[in-house]
C-alpha cells in the first residue's frame, strides 16, 4: 500500500505525470527535459527528485550531464492504467514538437560531425590506441561461429566489412551518413568485395526482416544512440537463432571532450548495463573482453541468440536481406 500511495502521490502533479510519459518516449538529459517542458532546470530537478524517490524515474551522471530514464515502477501496467484513465487524451501533445526538436538537434550535431570528418574516420580510430589488437580480438570472437550472413550497423568507412566480409556468405552495412557511405563504397570496391552492399539507414529502424543475419557487428556506434537498449533490441531482431552479435565500444569513462567535440551521446558503457540490455533483447552474453588503450578502454561484448541455426540458404535466397 505504501508503494502505491508513493507512486500515485508523485503522479498527482501534472508536470511529474508529463515527465514520466516523456521518459517513456526516450531518455533525456536534465537540460533537454527542462527545454521540452518549458520550465527552469531547478524546478524540473525538484520534480525529478520526487519521481526518483517513488521509483518512477532513475538518474545517472555521465561526465557533466545528468540523464533521466524511466524507473522500475514505470512499467507497462502503469502506462496501460494511465491510458485507460486518460480516455484517449494525450497529456504530452504540447511537448511532442519540442521532443522532436531535441531528437533532430542530436541527430543534426552527429550528422554534422560525420559530414566534416568522413575522410578522417580511420585516422581518428587509430588515435584511440590498440586498434590492431582490438581488430584481432574481434575477428577471433567472430570466428567462434560461422559468420554466414553479415550485417555491420553504423558501418562508417566499412572497416568491419573489410575485416569480416571475405569470410561471410554475404555482407551488408548501414549508416546514416551519405559521406561515410561514399567512402565505404570506394573502399569495398578497392578490396574487391563484390558481395557486399552498403545503404543509408537508421540503426534504430533497420530495413531488414526478422532473422535475416547470422552475424551482426556494431563497432563504436552505440555511444551515438539516444536509446542504446532499443538499438540493441533492433539488432537482435534481425539476428537468426544461433546467430551472434559483436559489440565494440568504450568502457565507461569521463572524457567529456568526446561529447562536446565528437558528439558522443554516451561516455562509454558499464558492463552491467550491457549485460542487462543483451538479456532484454533475448541475447545470451557469452564473452566480454577488454583492451586498455592510452586513455580509453575498448570493450568487445559477444552475445548469442539462443536456438538452433537454420540451414544455410540457397544462393538465390542469400540475397534477400540486401
Amino acid at each position: 500500500m505504501e508503494q502505491a500511495l508513493s507512486v500515485f502521490s508523485a503522479l498527482a502533479d501534472p508536470t511529474r505525470l508529463r515527465i514520466v510519459l516523456l521518459l517513456r518516449e526516450m531518455e533525456l538529459a536534465m537540460g533537454e527535459l527542462a527545454e521540452v517542458l518549458g520550465q527552469s532546470q531547478p524546478r524540473v530537478s525538484r520534480h525529478v527528485r520526487i519521481l526518483t524517490e517513488a521509483g518512477l524515474v532513475r538518474r545517472h551522471r555521465e561526465g557533466a550531464w545528468v540523464f533521466v530514464r524511466a524507473g522500475p515502477r514505470a512499467g507497462p501496467g502503469l502506462f496501460a492504467l494511465l491510458a485507460d484513465l486518460g480516455a484517449g487524451e494525450d497529456p504530452i501533445a504540447a511537448e511532442r514538437a519540442r521532443l522532436a526538436h531535441v531528437r533532430a538537434e542530436r541527430q543534426r550535431l552527429a550528422d554534422q560531425w560525420f559530414a566534416q570528418h568522413a575522410g578522417e574516420w580511420d585516422h581518428l580510430r587509430a588515435l584511440e590506441g590498440a586498434t590492431a589488437a582490438v581488430e584481432a580480438r574481434l575477428v577471433a570472437a567472430a570466428r567462434c561461429a560461422p559468420i554466414g550472413r553479415l550485417l555491420d550497423i553504423g558501418t562508417g568507412t566499412a572497416r568491419m566489412l573489410e575485416l569480416l566480409g571475405p569470410s561471410a556468405g554475404l555482407a551488408a552495412g548501414i549508416d546514416r551518413s551519405p559521406e561515410m557511405l561514399r567512402v565505404a563504397r570506394a573502399k569495398l570496391d578497392a578490396a574487391g568485395l563484390s558481395r557486399t552492399e552498403v545503404r543509408q539507414a537508421d540503426m534504430a529502424a533497420l530495413p531488414f526482416a526478422d532473422a535475416s543475419f547470422d552475424t551482426v557487428t556494431m563497432h563504436q556506434v552505440l555511444h551515438f544512440a539516444d536509446d542504446p537498449a532499443a538499438v540493441l533490441r533492433e539488432a537482435a531482431r534481425v539476428l537468426a537463432p544461433g546467430g551472434q552479435l559483436l559489440l565494440v565500444d568504450y568502457a565507461r569513462h569521463d572524457r567529456e571532450e568526446l561529447r562536446t567535440r565528437f558528439r558522443h551521446v554516451r561516455l562509454g558503457f558499464a558492463g552491467a548495463d550491457i549485460a542487462r540490455w543483451f538479456a532484454d533483447a533475448g541475447l545470451r552474453l557469452v564473452s566480454e573482453t577488454a583492451e586498455p588503450g592510452p586513455g580509453l578502454t575498448v570493450m568487445i561484448w559477444r552475445g548469442v541468440r539462443p536456438g538452433r541455426p537454420a540451414p544455410a540458404p540457397a544462393p538465390a535466397e542469400a540475397e534477400a536481406p540486401l
